[in-house]
């Protein structure tokens, strides 16, 4: 079992969504990209992180990091 990122005191659910929103890409179009390479994850799953109730896995955030093109300090700040 893959090991859940806590976000405790770290906002990475909002940076996320404050980065795809300013990308112009929906909830939707990231899950599917994120399926394309091959990531676990569902839309319900996508919103319980972007608000912060439930925890990220490792390959989610990476999934999500390449999917944004954007850094880990970004994700993480």
């Amino acid at each position: 079992m893959e090991q859940k990122i806590k976000q405790s005191g770290i906002d990475i659910g909002g940076n996320i969504r404050r980065i795809r929103i300013d990308k112009g890409i929906g909830q939707t179009e990231l899950v599917r990209m994120l399926q394309l390479e091959e990531v676990a994850i569902t839309r319900e799953t996508l919103v319980k992180i972007e608000r912060g109730i439930q925890h990220i896995t490792g390959s989610q955030l990476r999934g999500i990091r390449d999917c944004l093109a954007t850094t880990y300090d970004e994700l993480l700040k």
